[in-house]
């Protein structure tokens, strides 16, 4: 007997089952990475993003609803959502949920509305789609959905798994679409995500056997001179009844105000409802901000350190990065965020003004609740934000569209030299608008490369990389390709420099000693002896050596 819907209790194994399945094979996803470098993770950032809503679904009851059940894979993903890849699937989950969260059971027309919904969605967050990529093969499933659909599919099995064959296909044909890929011999790794992720929840739905425990973040009783440290002296709790919709949006800026002035917030809402308690010094602050979203009752402030209070049930399942500490001073017109790696390349940005530097960058994406969490923190009317990294920049831009109560504006950095640039080029005096401007001009004058080794055999950009090789990467590919370093950086900086070049910039790694660096700098000097060459420990993991030229 076939089936013809999926009831909410289904829809939940089945997600968790898909984020498991993806989880299970991320190493693998990651291997799919064009260029053969040690930090590809296109698969750890789509697990950590559907893993951050996997982690909220799996608190809720078998007795949950479709609307909150699709909140909650929604917003878990958007706050989750880390690198490219990661965005775009939140984005697909996002509006996959839109469609369904009114419906009782899923049915094939209103799946197939879900698909389509969801790639729509998608499609209209990036801001130059490219084909060949995950986006593709969520449009060819969501094709396949509607012919299935009209051809008359009444059998749910039978339409599940031909989209997911589908989606098969789409993601063998996308070297076809992507000459890189097929130079380096890969199919699209986000694209490859997906598939798995379908392919997972359509086990479930066929009644495979599968473990969906979803690991818990377990947390360390607080010493108690932590409990009581004086920055945040008071517990304080309220209950809003809502004058206007709480949705993800307000939900995101409410949380994150709210952890900018303490410690331990939460913020549980219902339709027509937001329960909120933190730790804080300023109660009255945290007070008025929900005045904004309605009326209060059962006010509750509690000085920890002379009164009992209750103690605060942490959500506990949403990894976030260390909050930062909160700016002083003045509310200011302008502040600055950047994204980088290594403590050398964090003072530079401190040191040009930034006031909070997210640690991250190849390594580790920063997701898009980091990003917002940031600009909590720095007290300004107007956030720069420069990602420094090209895979960043989705999720900053998806920051920048949830914050609410300050303008975030993302300079797209693409590189560390880039991020500098534009942080240098910023003029006090000067309008936001116009040094908007000016930072997007500047960026684009300014060359990057970064040197590394490769994690396996391949060829890109029709050069012949082996396993251990030292690669050059500059801003459109691999300019450099040797079994020496050195080799390797003057024949990078070779292609980068220009009879107008006037400054070579070096940014050692954490895995060069100081003497190597300098040697490293003498050596570049009397190669490019008409152009100034500056050196400075970036302490950037993986990279031995990052480099501008100007």
């Amino acid at each position: 007997m076939s089936v013809s819907q999926i009831d909410v209790k289904l829809l939940r194994r089945m997600f968790l089952a898909g984020a498991k399945s993806l989880e299970s094979q991320k190493d693998l996803i990651n291997e799919l990475n064009v260029f053969p470098v040690p930090d590809g993770d296109t698969g750890t950032n789509m697990t950590m993003t559907i893993m951050s809503a996997a982690k909220e679904v799996s608190e809720l009851g078998d007795d949950t609803d479709m609307k909150t059940l699709s909140k909650a894979i929604s917003s878990g993903s958007l706050k989750g959502a880390r690198g490219n890849s990661g965005v775009i699937l939140s984005q697909l989950l996002r509006g996959f949920t839109r469609r369904i969260k009114e419906e009782e059971v899923l049915t094939i027309p209103v799946l197939t509305e879900g698909f389509v919904k969801a790639v729509e969605t998608a499609y209209k967050a990036v801001m130059v789609p490219k084909e060949g990529t995950i986006l593709t093969v969520a449009k060819g499933i969501s094709e396949c959905a509607l012919a299935l659909q009209e051809e008359g599919c009444t059998d749910l099995s039978v339409f599940l798994n031909t989209c997911l064959k589908k989606g098969e296909e789409t993601l063998e044909l996308t070297p076809e679409m992507l000459p890189v890929l097929k130079q380096a011999g890969v199919v699209d790794s986000g694209g490859k995500g997906l598939v798995v992720a379908f392919r997972g929840a359509i086990d479930l739905f066929e009644g495979k056997e599968m473990d969906l425990t979803i690991g818990e973040v377990t947390e360390e009783a607080p010493e108690e001179e932590d409990i009581l440290r004086p920055e945040h002296l008071y517990y304080t709790s309220a209950t809003i009844t809502l004058m206007r919709p709480f949705n993800i949006k307000s939900e995101l800026d409410l949380k994150s105000y709210l952890e900018g002035i303490g410690d331990k917030a939460v913020v549980t809402s219902t339709e027509t409802s937001v329960d909120l308690a933190l730790y804080t010094n300023d109660p009255g602050m945290a007070l008025q901000k929900a005045l904004l979203y309605g009326d209060l009752k059962d006010v509750v402030i509690r000085n920890r350190s002379t009164e009992e209070y209750p103690a605060i049930e942490e959500e506990g399942q949403e990894a976030h990065a260390p909050a930062p500490v909160q700016a002083e001073g003045p509310r200011k017109p302008v502040g600055f965020i950047a994204v980088s790696a290594g403590d050398g390349l964090a003072e530079i940005f401190r040191s040009l003004g930034v006031d909070y530097v997210i640690e991250g960058g190849q390594t580790m994406n920063p997701s898009t609740a980091d990003i917002l969490d940031a600009v909590a923190k720095v007290n300004a009317d107007t956030v720069f934000v420069l990602p420094n990294n090209k895979n960043i920049i989705l999720a900053a831009n998806q920051a920048a569209e949830l914050s609410t109560d300050k303008s975030v504006l993302v300079i797209p950095t693409k590189t560390i030299p880039q991020g500098i640039t534009a942080a240098i080029n910023y003029v006090p005096d000067s309008t936001t608008d116009e040094n908007e401007q000016s930072m997007m001009e500047q960026i684009g004058k300014v060359k990057s490369g970064e040197i590394t080794y490769a994690v396996r055999d391949t060829v890109i950009d029709d050069k012949t990389i082996e396993k251990g090789d030292y690669m050059g990467i500059g801003d459109k590919g691999i300019l450099a390709v040797s079994k020496d370093l050195t080799a390797a950086v003057k024949e990078m900086i070779g292609e980068m420099v220009e009879e107008s070049s006037e400054l070579i910039s070096i940014y050692y790694g954490s895995d060069v000693s100081d003497d190597d660096a300098a040697a490293m700098q003498q050596t570049v000097q009397e190669a490019f002896p008409g152009v100034d060459v500056e050196l400075q420990p970036g302490g950037q993991p993986i990279y031995y050596y990052i480099v501008s030229v100007e």
